[in-house]
């Protein structure tokens, strides 16, 4: 082998690796939606866990980036360590898929079919059609397709040019000698493990295997243990990513460690045994195809499913018996780091921390409101204790959502979701702000024994009915992104500005009867300011949810349109409303 080959090879290698990252990152991206809906569907159901971790894997095509999502979500508290086993073995079966896709590099024949089945047939054709989509298509969605099928290009490409290089390893003595010494299973396990490690992709290195077996003196033999031992050596990227989380993270991570650590050290003996049969042996001295490396492939992970899922809670166990807890340690993270590399996972749980953050700041302000009515001290502890977790929440996900807009892989939906939630962020977090705002209003009427007069506290009973209810619509158009809820909020707004100047014209000829004092039109006063405001940034909330179904963020603009667009619409709502909440 000269010189000019081994330069050849690593190009080979180089360019195979580099459009498996290319094509992978470019299926994360394509996928958007569709894997933000797979990933929220988790779930406790083993055999739903192992379809999840299948189906995303297959998605983003890397076993490795699945396993890494999975100790971010345990980490954040996201899943439970018994739900990530499923998850976990659905990841390692789901990286055979790779191994199929390459297995075409081995095609043979002269007819035309088989011509047309080869690589070097057909990726011409879709790098052609990869590079028109992304250099002469606007639509982002195409360019990812694009993306796809110049990744799979270049990966096919690399494939047969470090193909065509190792050939020439036949002609060579001393690697025909390699081969004979990989036959020994335990190094050809280690050998497997120590490459794919140093690779951090199974998959690439399975690749390579199958690139290997083109010069024709791989036999199963060799190919079998470095199989096994690829699958190990997969575990090295969660084992590392692992480092510095929770204890049922590096639990998760423990869990993948083992389940392919014990595969291995069940069926290598069996294999080894089998050896041992001289028809068995015949069989499998035969040279090994590129076909027939992901069918063994395929096939140790399914033994391995068969034999490890009855005891899938066992696996849990081993692994708090391996990593026990620390005192002082904390279980979960609020927002995992890890989930950066994978945007349609962050997203996902930034949606579900400001979900939680909207619900603490709705729940807090309908407790204030109780407090003018019946003080209670316990709840203006609480009251306070929540408006600061909404502040930390607010604190947290602002810079982690900075963090995830600089990602490389964002697809313009996962962009267009970022910019909502960075907007929706401040608006809950002055509602929780105006709820300690009122629960001092609350605790003024308490300690200097104020008392309004019954007319103002049932006109004031009527605008907070108004207010909760604005709350509840503005919280539901963004939970469960409900449209029919965000069009209600704009009239049930302007209502609510028109009980507020109510309210003051009433109170000023209350005071003008003397049936009112000063001190109490201040906190009346100090009261109405505050639930304008609340409906103001639940308008806010209820306009970003509209106008995000238009691409377009401006707003105030938006909400101005509504009023002077569908008036009919808006007018009905409001006059519905305005009956409602008649005084």
């Amino acid at each position: 082998m000269t010189v000019f080959d081994l330069l050849t090879m690593i190009g080979g290698l180089a360019l195979f690796l580099f459009g498996m990252s290319l094509m992978s990152s470019s299926l994360e991206k394509r996928a958007g939606n569709r894997l933000k809906s797979i990933l929220g569907n988790m779930t406790g159901s083993l055999f739903k866990g192992l379809l999840l971790g299948l189906g995303v894997t297959v998605v983003i095509q890397s076993s490795s980036a699945t396993t890494v999502m999975v100790v971010g979500f345990v980490n954040s508290g996201v899943m439970t360590l018994e739900q990530s086993v499923g998850v976990i073995m659905g990841a390692n079966l789901g990286a055979s898929v790779t191994s199929w896709l390459l297995s075409t590099s081995g095609i043979s024949g002269d007819s035309l079919v088989m011509q047309l089945l080869k690589p070097s047939s057909f990726t011409p054709v879709l790098a052609l059609i990869g590079i028109v989509l992304f250099m002469f298509t606007k639509n982002q969605k195409k360019k990812d397709t694009g993306m796809i099928l110049l990744g799979f290009a270049v990966l096919m490409f690399g494939m047969e040019t470090m193909s065509g290089a190792v050939s020439v390893l036949a002609e060579t003595g001393n690697f025909e000698g390699v081969i004979k010494t990989l036959q020994n299973p335990v190094l050809g396990v280690l050998v497997g493990l120590v490459f794919t490690a140093i690779i951090q992709s199974s998959g690439a290195s399975v690749g390579i295997l199958q690139a290997l077996t083109l010069t024709g003196m791989v036999p199963y033999l060799t190919a079998v243990p470095i199989i096994m031992g690829q699958n190990i050596g997969t575990c090295v990227t969660a084992m590392i990513s692992c480092i510095g989380t929770g204890k049922n993270a590096r639990r998760a991570a423990v869990i993948h460690l083992s389940f392919n650590l014990i595969a291995t050290l069940i069926l290598l003996p069996a294999w080894y045994l089998l050896l041992t049969v001289p028809v068995v042996k015949a069989f499998f001295s035969s040279n090994a195809t590129p076909l027939g490396i992901a069918v063994v492939h395929t096939a140790f992970k399914l033994i391995a499913l068969a034999i490890l899922i009855p005891f899938n809670k066992k696996l849990v166990s081993l692994s708090k018996l391996l990593v026990r807890d620390g005192k002082g340690e904390e279980d979960a993270v609020l927002l995992d780091d890890r989930l950066l590399g994978t945007p349609s996972a962050a997203i996902l749980r930034c949606k579900t921390v400001l979900t939680d953050m909207g619900e603490l700041a709705v729940n807090s302000m309908k407790m204030a409101f109780r407090q003018l009515d019946a003080f209670d001290e316990k709840d203006a502890a609480e009251i306070r204790g929540e408006e600061e977790q909404v502040d930390k929440f607010e604190d947290a996900l602002g810079t982690y959502l900075v963090k995830l807009a600089s990602q490389p892989r964002l697809s313009e939906s996962d962009s267009a979701e970022i910019t909502k939630m960075l907007h929706l962020l401040g608006d809950f977090e002055r509602i929780s702000d105006h709820a300690v705002n009122i629960l001092e209003s609350a605790e003024e009427v308490h300690e200097k024994k104020l008392s309004f007069s019954d007319d103002a506290k049932h006109e004031l009973s009527v605008l907070i009915s108004a207010v909760s209810e604005i709350l509840d619509l503005a919280l539901s158009s963004y939970e469960d992104t409900d449209l029919k809820s965000a069009v209600m909020v704009e009239p049930l707004e302007q209502v609510v500005d028109d009980l507020r100047d109510m309210l003051k014209k009433q109170h000023i000829a209350r005071l003008q009867r003397g049936e009112c004092t000063i001190e109490l039109g201040f906190v009346l006063t100090d009261l109405l300011t505050n639930l304008e405001r609340i409906s103001d940034h639940c308008s806010n909330i209820a306009g970003c949810m509209l106008e995000m179904e238009h691409d377009n963020m401006d707003i105030h603009e938006y909400l101005r349109r509504i009023k002077q667009g569908d008036v009919a619409e808006f007018n009905g709502l409001y006059e519905n409303f305005t009956k409602k909440y008649a005084l």
